[in-house]
């Protein structure tokens, strides 16, 4: 079968290897390099790196609205055009342009978690459970009909990036099932059931101990490792990236034993933190250099 792959990050990248091996990519588009690391020079995404190794083509156009870039996209041919987190949102005239179509990629279980964070959110809301499924795109934010769809569960003690590589592999799994097995029958999604998960903002990021301990573990787990839940040591800016809910009771903020913090309700322990300009360690460690106050 002759794809378009379509993606960006990381998560894209098991995907993309995956169709590789199975069918032919005739192209693949990607976000344009950035502006990244201390010299601010032009980094390609992970996908770009990814693709060019493998030999494969790519195109990174900052637009697919002009008249250009649509042939340029029809012209392909392509039987389908598989996207997972690209970036760009896809005008009709290129969902319409492969024989079959173009199918997303997402990460979790629709119509819950429709946008740009579905496994941030998923952790920070306490979800037991998300998933990937496999959906036929329309003009709609994640509405379109679903091909196929997984479950699975998510660890008490799990961090959006190990949540984020277990859901990377599924939809690579997932996507070479579904292509073997079109057409499928299309699953409208319900009207019932909708959320949508919010591109995460830093302003999130400030750890609030009046919360429940439920609550800050979610956050510290959900925002783990970016763009990292903190806490004002001194005059120093600490990462919290993972946790669990501890027993213990006391004010806001104080520090009971160690890394464990009294919240509104409840205690949680910080189990791995990282100071700034150093690698994340556990919190045995980091307490060795850093005295943390009686109340953060």
């Amino acid at each position: 079968m002759k794809i378009i792959f379509m993606g960006t990050p990381d998560f894209s990248v098991p995907v993309l290897e995956a169709l590789h091996q199975a069918h032919e990519i005739v192209a693949v588009y990607c976000q344009p390099p950035r502006p990244a690391g201390r010299g601010k020079a032009d980094r390609p995404s992970p996908v770009q790196a990814r693709a060019e190794a493998l030999g494969l083509p790519v195109r990174h156009p900052v637009s697919l609205r002009s008249e250009e870039a649509i042939h340029d996209f029809a012209a392909l041919g392509a039987d389908v055009a598989v996207v997972v987190a690209y970036g760009l949102i896809l005008p009709q005239a290129i969902l319409d342009a492969p024989r079959l179509g173009c199918l997303n990629i997402h990460a979790s279980l629709l119509p819950r978690w429709r946008g740009a964070a579905p496994i941030h959110r998923a952790i920070m809301a306490g979800d037991r459970e998300t998933g990937v499924c496999i959906m036929q795109m329309e003009a709609g934010l994640d509405t379109g009909p679903v091909l196929m769809r997984e479950a699975v569960a998510i660890g008490p003690e799990e961090t959006t990036a190990e949540l984020h590589d277990r859901l990377s592999n599924l939809g690579a799994r997932l996507i070479v099932q579904a292509l073997s097995r079109l057409p499928l029958p299309a699953e409208p999604q319900p009207a019932e059931g909708v959320t949508y998960a919010a591109k995460i903002d830093k302003a999130e990021a400030r750890v609030d101990w009046s919360r429940p301990a439920e609550d800050v573990d979610r956050l510290i787990r959900g925002l783990s490792p970016f763009p990292g839940a903190w806490v004002q040591v001194g005059g120093e800016r600490v990462k919290l990236l993972r946790s669990r809910v501890a027993a213990g009771q006391g004010a806001p903020g104080q520090v009971l034993h160690g890394f464990t913090i009294a919240c509104g309700t409840g205690a949680v322990e910080i189990t791995e933190a990282q100071r700034e300009g150093k690698r994340p360690m556990p919190a045995s460690e980091v307490l060795r250099g850093l005295i943390l106050p009686g109340v953060l």
